[in-house]
């Protein structure tokens, strides 16, 4: 069954793409290699997985500021999530995702829902991000 939850567009952008969920905020520093977009903290529930092309759907990001040195780093690169989804706006992300459009052109979309709506998106396969800030899912 297709759902369409509203968010609100911290970035604007639009994505689609496999989903990559989970409940536990992720720090990029130490947690992320911007060369390979996989997901390197071995404490995190998506340890091991690649986030490069995904939807990356986080509550929030851990850490300081040197997330956004991370993320800037992986969309230069080209291993950045499609976009990513939170529960409530995330400084850092999208700190990195204005500079990746303002610098190199390249942001990553992004999406703050609420907590109800972000708990949705745990069963969601594939999802679709619109420029309104709707995300569309399967779950």
């Amino acid at each position: 069954m297709e759902r369409v939850i509203a968010g609100r567009v911290i970035v604007p952008g639009t994505a689609e793409g496999p989903v990559l969920y989970s409940n536990e905020p992720l720090s990029f520093w130490g947690g992320y290699d911007h060369a390979t977009g996989e997901v390197i903290d071995r404490r995190h529930p998506l340890s091991g997985a690649i986030a490069a092309g995904k939807i990356l759907v986080v509550p929030a990001s851990r850490g300081s500021s040197t997330t956004s040195a991370v993320l800037l780093e992986a969309a230069l690169a080209g291993t950045a999530p499609a976009a990513i989804i939170t529960a409530g706006p995330d400084r850092f992300l999208a700190l990195a995702s204005i500079v990746a459009e303002e610098v190199f052109g390249k942001p990553v979309p992004m999406v703050a829902v609420s907590a109800n709506d972000f708990r949705e998106l745990a069963g969601a396969g594939r999802a679709a991000l619109r420029a309104d800030g709707s995300v569309t899912f399967r779950g």
